[in-house]
């Protein structure tokens, strides 16, 4: 099971990565239309059609399925100049308080991200862009985002509760 959640944070990571490769290819190419359609006058099409649409809904897709691979490896922003001085126990007791508080908190995100996606599909609700993209569509990368970032905030939990150790924190972290 641990090998399972630590591939499926890596290749979340991996997704959000190639699709922030995407959102820079995506405007790179949007650049060099405008500036050869401003040297050389209209021989391309000078605006890749609704690719501010794309860019943000990849945006959005790439902040959400980074969130449990950053976990995991310990990039979120976290303040530990205080908790440090603690005794252990008191570390521990605080993570766990903080850990349900994070899986209440991302649950009810999830939630109601899953009702966003169910109305927008039932709606057909879709962007407003040239190119009408079904809203499901990056709702559900939002919603799988979630999804494994809760999934990681557990196991978290459960690695705070067999190790008894702070596992969100090291000591050289400030």
């Amino acid at each position: 099971m641990r090998n399972f959640l630590d591939r499926l944070y890596w290749l979340s990571g991996l997704v959000a990565g190639c699709l922030i490769i995407a959102i820079c290819l995506l405007v790179s190419v949007q650049i060099l239309l405008n500036g050869a359609t401003r040297m050389f006058g209209p021989i391309l099409p000078s605006t890749i059609l609704s690719y501010a649409d794309f860019s943000g809904f990849m945006l959005a897709g790439a902040s959400f399925l980074a969130l449990a691979h950053t976990l995991r490896e310990g990039g979120h922003i976290r303040v530990n100049l205080v908790t440090q001085q603690l005794p252990i126990k008191v570390q521990v007791v605080l993570e766990f308080i903080v850990l349900l508080l994070s899986i209440s908190v991302i649950g009810y995100a999830l939630w109601f991200m899953i009702e966003m996606i169910l109305e927008s599909y039932h709606y057909s609700d879709t962007s407003p862009g040239i190119i009408p993209i079904p809203l499901a569509i990056p709702q559900s990368v939002v919603g799988l985002g979630l999804t494994i970032m809760w999934i990681s905030l557990i196991d978290t939990l459960f690695d705070l509760i067999r190790t008894k150790k702070p596992v969100l924190s090291t000591p050289d972290e400030v």
